[in-house]
């Protein structure tokens, strides 16, 4: 192995032993570590490859390695995700041969520790090369099944079994292991999305329109932000569910709006071109820095119809009149649950009491936010989650307590045809589930009086 690639693997242990035993946000941290040490295209691409590839298998890769290590032993914390690092690439990652991976770990180890430490990664790595690894097909519990298998703890998995089943939630489960296509979202006031998918299909790349947003684009292959049009600002990152929360807001051109809970500003911006950036747009979030992303995000794509700041969203009224907003969006603060692929270890660090306090706080938002909706005004409510007691049953429990309100019955007829599917759809809003049209699970309603 080159000397580089010894190198990666380093960094990435490093990144594995921060965003496991720290919690770290593992997107930031890789692009961070990429940029700090200057890595190519084809090292920043392994380093990514074997820090998600790792974090989102490390239940598995626990299971495989518990029959090597004896049970009082005790392990440190690097050397344990330098064997997951080590068993993850023995096994998923066939490219590499088996004694490279060995010999480059026992280097690591003596690197970081000494020879006795260094012996004991050789002598687990070693037996695992001869015995082979346990299987995961023999558990008969369905539900540690799925968690072993798609490396999910076990209350997450039967809290998705109790609210969906068996078959959504494997699908679920199995669908967040895999890699997550990219998709943008065409600025129709710079150029008409028929002429961008003309302009990439000319340089190489492969793309496809969205079946969820007039204005999405799924890049199929290729890479697009080395795009001119990336540089010209022509596009947004935005993955096809979030793009339908806009679609969905209803929005016309001068209207005034809410976007309680706005960074980093995917959506507003969002709003902004579908009014024809003609409206007034007020995008709030509870962190002054990443308020500034949204107004940065504005500039970025030249919308003038935005207006950025610093606010708890419960505390808005004190900022704005009764029936201010024409629209109002709450993409309320969630588990987080249903972007899973792209961050895998928000699985390992949530509980169950998390989900519970982050339904008080998205009830509390829409107690203080709706007194500030017209009479005939429209307020969508969203999360980027797959928990009912995060969505639907947050929607139930408003609705009980405000009567003279209803989900808007044409909210359910303006969805996409991709997404009118039963298993989705409640009399409270709609659940996309990542396996729908393989993007994020988000879940989605629009409220108005009756």
């Amino acid at each position: 192995m080159k000397k580089e690639q010894v190198k990666v693997r380093e960094l990435a242990l490093d990144l594995l032993l921060r965003i496991g035993e720290q919690g770290g946000y593992s997107h930031l941290m890789i692009d961070q570590k990429m940029k700090k040490h200057s890595l190519d295209k084809r090292d920043g691409a392994l380093l990514t490859e074997l820090v998600y590839g790792t974090l989102q298998r490390k239940l598995t890769l626990d299971y495989y390695l518990s029959p090597f290590v004896k049970q009082k032993k005790a392990v440190n914390s690097w050397v344990k995700w330098l064997l997951y690092l080590s068993i993850y690439q023995m096994h998923f990652l066939t490219k590499i041969p088996e004694h490279a991976i060995i010999h480059e770990s026992v280097d690591i180890a003596k690197k970081r520790g000494h020879k006795g430490i260094a012996n004991f990664v050789n002598g687990v790595l070693r037996s695992i090369q001869r015995k082979g690894l346990p299987s995961v097909d023999s558990l008969e519990d369905p539900v540690k099944a799925i968690s072993i298998q798609t490396s999910h703890p076990d209350w997450l998995v039967k809290r998705w079994v109790d609210q969906y089943g068996l078959e959504i939630t494997r699908e679920m489960c199995e669908l967040n292991l895999s890699h997550k296509q990219m998709s943008i979202r065409t600025q129709p006031l710079k150029i008409s999305r028929k002429e961008l998918l003309k302009q990439l299909e000319n340089d190489g790349i492969e793309a496809r329109p969205s079946t969820i947003s007039d204005q999405g684009i799924v890049i199929e292959k290729g890479n697009v932000l080395k795009h001119p049009s990336f540089q010209q600002n022509l596009f947004t990152i935005q993955d096809e569910s979030s793009m339908l929360v806009a679609e969905m807001m209803d929005v016309e051109k001068g209207m005034v709006i809410l976007d309680a809970c706005s960074a980093p500003g995917g959506k507003a911006t969002h709003i902004a071109e579908r009014t024809g950036d003609q409206g007034v747009i007020h995008a709030y979030d509870l962190h002054a820095k990443k308020a500034k992303l949204v107004d940065t995000k504005a500039k970025e794509l030249e919308l003038t119809s935005i207006t950025t700041g610093q606010a708890d969203a419960r505390m808005l009224q004190q900022k704005h009149q009764p029936e201010t907003f024409d629209r109002i969006l709450v993409d309320a603060p969630c588990s987080g649950l249903g972007v899973l692929r792209s961050k895998p270890d928000i699985k390992y660090n949530k509980r169950e009491s998390d989900i519970e306090r982050l339904a008080d706080i998205q009830t509390e938002i829409l107690e203080h936010i709706i007194p500030l909706l017209k009479q005939n005004g429209k307020l969508v409510y969203s999360t980027c989650t797959v928990d009912k007691a995060e969505n639907e049953e947050v929607i139930a429990h408003f609705l009980k307590k405000h009567s003279n309100y209803e989900v808007d019955p044409q909210f359910f007829e303006e969805l996409p045809d991709v997404l009118k599917n039963e298993r989705g759809i409640s009399a409270y809003g709609i659940q996309i589930f990542p396996q729908d049209v393989n993007s994020d699970g988000f879940f989605m309603t629009r409220l108005k009086q009756k």
